[in-house]
């Protein structure tokens, strides 16, 4: 074994990062030191080696590749091909993706897409096998992922273990199917908002042993404390990281991570990846050190990826070179530099573009219309920044018999159109936070079975915007007057297309600021619509069956005449 001859000094090596400042994540200190590389590996930290060729690390800090411990690729609106392209350039060298987003659409053969697409690439893109397909019986999915799927799909390549468990109920209360699907991996990643007391117990007990869903100190602290491992997730919309930055330490520090979960271009473009992140909690108080180790070693393990994570003799020569900013300056992945200053260097030629269509349903304006039914109806209120949602009471806003939307008060219909199966479903509900006073928004992406979402103040332009998306094949729009303002076509499954991270984000753009014209104030609206249709996040969301609350359909109208 060759790397041994090198490791001892008895042979050249292949690459010599030299006087560099190794961030160890072992023993918690920075020291001065050399990098020697061979084949791949890591032969040897230390001084007296000789290389073929060398690289000056002075005035550099050396930390192991980034790793995301979860993430779902098709929130970036990329393919994975193109997503590895955009976060390599900011220290990513390994991603464990759940591809349940396509899952949700196309099955079992979404998945494959997605492993398929992210071969030979610069970033290593682990999977975990989708556990929700669909995530409850209270929404019309593109497939169902049963326990037949899931075993075909432990036998894939770079399947990790079962994805976020979202279905907490039925694991609380033990249903056969359920836990029938958590039996057939050994690693289970969790998904459990606001889960506290005998039930979070329970929970775990199934063998469920992470959470990346915790929004507050007080639910991590439990968390922890009976055994997960917490991901603080700091996504586009979803950002816990200050929240539950306090609650680590010198003590606890190796059972938690650093995640993204959902990233959209603009983010992407703007604050990065992990690096980002690290950044951020340094800035909060956290040392570097530590910072590091929650983008590393600490989801490394966790995931059982003990070839990498840390800077040590036989490891992978996954390594980010960053400055005293810590911002990255090189990237090596497997030994060789694939990013300099900002530069991608890869070969790998990118995928061509391709189109797997998923709109199965006839638009009708009629759907749109609501006969009032009583004087009160539930509203959703956006939480900005956050997942969850609460319930308002609002006095329902009626014309010529019809409940229509109060942009006045800020209250607009909000609709859900089955696209996977011509059932013509459509949900009908009323949401407030958007802000706008004219047109609507709409788009394919609409978690977690993604349906067509919109939103807006007259059935006119709900209408025109998801009639426009069908045409388009999937994808995001703001219209108004019956007038497309801007769109970001996603041809691949509604989710996604092969274009690169710059452009879709200059996209994006154009879409929030066209939603800021018409009167809009979220940051990120199009995140925030996509996850109004979530019904296995609190506490009031709305599916194609309708209003959900409590894994229950309620009515719209809280009163009747």
């Amino acid at each position: 074994m060759k790397l041994i001859d090198v490791a001892a000094g008895r042979e050249v090596a292949d690459l010599i990062i030299k006087d560099v400042n190794l961030i160890d994540v072992r023993s918690g200190k920075v020291r001065k030191t050399d990098i020697v590389i061979y084949e791949g590996k890591i032969a040897a930290v230390g001084p007296g080696y000789s290389g073929r060729s060398v690289i000056d690390g002075s005035g550099l800090y050396a930390a192991p590749g980034f790793i995301e411990g979860h993430i779902h690729i098709e929130s970036s609106m990329m393919t994975p091909a193109y997503f590895a392209h955009a976060v390599v350039k900011y220290g990513t060298t390994t991603v464990i993706a759940d591809p349940h987003e396509i899952a949700n659409v196309l099955g079992i053969g979404g998945v494959r897409f997605m492993i398929e697409d992210s071969k030979n690439l610069p970033v290593d893109i682990f999977f975990t096998a989708p556990s929700c397909v669909p995530a409850t019986n209270l929404e019309t999915s593109g497939a169902v992922i049963g326990r037949e799927e899931l075993l075909r799909l432990k036998d894939m390549e770079r399947v990790l273990g079962l994805g976020e468990m979202m279905n907490y109920p039925g694991v609380y209360l033990n249903l056969p199917d359920v836990i029938e699907k958590l039996g057939i991996f050994e690693i289970q990643d969790g998904h459990a908002p606001m889960l506290t007391g005998k039930n979070l117990n329970a929970y775990i007990a199934a063998g469920i042993y992470s959470d990346h869903e915790c929004t507050s100190t007080d639910e991590a602290r439990e968390k922890l404390e009976l055994g997960m491992h917490i991901m603080i997730r700091e996504g586009t919309s979803e950002r816990n990281l200050h929240e539950l930055l306090p609650l680590v330490d010198n003590n606890n520090w190796p059972f938690f991570s650093f995640v993204s979960d959902d990233r959209h271009p603009s983010t992407i473009q703007e604050e990065g990846h992990l690096d980002g992140i690290i950044r951020k909690a340094i800035d909060s108080g956290l040392d570097l050190v530590t910072a590091i180790r929650l983008a590393t070693i600490n989801t490394a393990h966790y995931f059982r990826l003990f070839d990498r994570g840390e800077i040590v003799p036989g490891k992978k020569a996954d390594i980010v070179l960053l400055g005293e900013d810590m911002k990255v300056k090189m990237v090596l992945k497997d030994g060789k530099v694939v990013v300099r200053d900002g530069m991608v260097l890869t070969e790998t030629p990118l995928p061509e573009a391709r189109i797997l269509g998923s709109m199965n349903f006839e638009p009708d304006i009629e759907r749109l219309k609501v006969r009032a039914r009583g004087n009160k109806i539930r509203v959703i209120k956006i939480i900005e920044g956050n997942l969850i949602t609460d319930e308002e009471i609002h006095p329902a806003r009626v014309m010529e018999g019809l409940a229509v939307s109060d942009p006045e008060n800020d209250v607009l219909k909000l609709s859900v159109w089955e696209r996977h199966r011509g059932t013509g479903n459509v949900g009908i509900g009323f949401v407030r936070g958007f802000g706008i006073k004219s047109g609507a928004l709409a788009s394919t992406v609409a978690h977690d079975s993604h349906n067509v979402i919109a939103v807006g103040v007259s059935d006119e332009d709900i209408f025109f915007a998801v009639k426009r998306l069908k045409e388009l094949g999937g994808g995001l729009i703001v219209v108004e007057n019956q007038r497309e303002l801007a769109s970001l076509p996603l041809p691949i499954a509604g989710l996604m297309t092969d274009t690169p991270v710059d452009k879709l984000a200059d996209l994006e753009k154009k879409l929030n600021e066209s939603y800021r014209r018409l009167g809009g104030r979220l940051k990120n609206p199009f995140m925030q619509l996509s996850f109004l249709a979530l019904p296995v996040i609190p506490k009031l969301k709305l599916t194609d069956y309708g209003l959900i609350k409590d894994f229950k359909v309620v009515d719209l109208f809280v009163d009747s005449f």
